[in-house]
């Protein structure tokens, strides 16, 4: 019978057994994760030998030589069988009945582990962090180039393991382990489309030499300037002729100082008493009647051109007494 005579020597376990798909257990929620059923004798066998916990072990096919590693969920088989997940079957390249090797191994704990999808579906997943946690707890290990599935949304989702620290069998229980995705295996970068330089247009707008058009400067908008503009007299003269008063903006107009309050000193006392202003009058305002402008109107007569004499006046004037006129007369005569 397989199984019965297994290698004891240096505390190692050993064992032939012809495996089957835990299908046959009628137990499908074991194909989510790695952990195979032995039968009763591999637990007695166990018990007397030193062996690590958790328990883990190293799954050979005889006929192909390949290999796996798992750990144990029961120890309720039939005598002479094990029962494990079809994707490991055929990770093994197994068929129902074909004998295994099973040993037990020592894993060290995991610190990274690169995994690779097989189909861009994954990554349409809300959040496959979480997906993967919660996969990953019914897995006692994971070996370089396996190929797990994930049961996700009545879906399977078959991932490669494709790197594995610090060794190419690790042990994920109660370890902290990074994980790092490649690109699915189906995944197509997508193409980046260049852009056509545009050719340049000519002075008429139709040729390749003509240097692109300037945007129109936008108009600057009216703004609101103080003191500018033409004079006007309050007795209908005409305004006197001068420089044009330049355009200034109304930001650098400067205003006339504050009036000084009651009791001030002399200085500002002095200061309301220049000339164009009447006493007691602030300076910086206009007083209608003002001496300065009676001045002013002095000056505007003096400067205006007189008009040319009549001839009727030129007579009268020669009719009137003309003093110290007349021939020169001596005491003598």
């Amino acid at each position: 019978m397989f199984g019965l005579f297994g290698g004891l020597a240096g505390g190692s376990f050993q064992a032939h057994y012809r495996c089957y798909p835990v299908s046959f257990m009628d137990k499908p929620e074991a194909e989510t994760g790695n952990k195979i059923f032995l039968p009763s004798s591999a637990l007695d066998r166990l018990a007397s030998l030193h062996i690590e916990y958790p328990m883990l072990f190293k799954v050979e096919s005889r006929g192909n030589g390949r290999s796996t590693h798992c750990g144990v969920l029961e120890f309720s088989a039939d005598e002479g069988m094990v029962y494990m997940p079809y994707w490991m079957m055929q990770n093994l390249l197994v068929e129902e009945g074909a004998v295994v090797t099973i040993s037990s191994a020592t894993l060290p704990k995991g610190s990274y582990v690169k995994l690779q999808p097989h189909t861009s579906d994954f990554l349409d997943i809300s959040n496959p962090k979480a997906v993967l946690e919660t996969t990953l707890r019914n897995f006692s290990c994971l070996t370089k180039g396996d190929c797990i599935c994930l049961h996700y949304n009545n879906k399977k989702y078959y991932i490669d393991i494709i790197e594995a620290r610090p060794d190419d069998a690790i042990s994920v229980i109660e370890t902290d382990c990074e994980v790092d995705f490649a690109p699915p295996l189906d995944y197509v970068e997508p193409k980046r489309e260049e852009r056509v330089p545009e050719p340049a247009r000519t002075a008429d707008g139709a040729g390749p030499s003509a240097a692109p058009e300037e945007p129109e400067a936008a108009p600057e908008e009216p703004r609101f300037l103080a003191f500018v503009g033409p004079g006007r007299r309050l007795d209908g003269r005409p305004a006197v002729g001068g420089p044009p008063v330049p355009v200034v903006s109304s930001i650098g107009i400067r205003r006339p100082p504050p009036p000084a309050p009651e009791g001030s000193s002399a200085k500002g006392a002095a200061k309301s008493a220049e000339p164009g202003n009447r006493p007691g009058q602030k300076s910086g305002k206009v007083v209608f009647g003002g001496t300065g402008n009676r001045l002013l109107d002095k000056k505007l007569a003096a400067e205006k051109p007189k008009p040319a004499p009549k001839p009727e006046d030129k007579k009268e004037e020669e009719s009137k007494f003309k003093a110290f006129t007349g021939k020169p007369r001596s005491l003598r005569d």
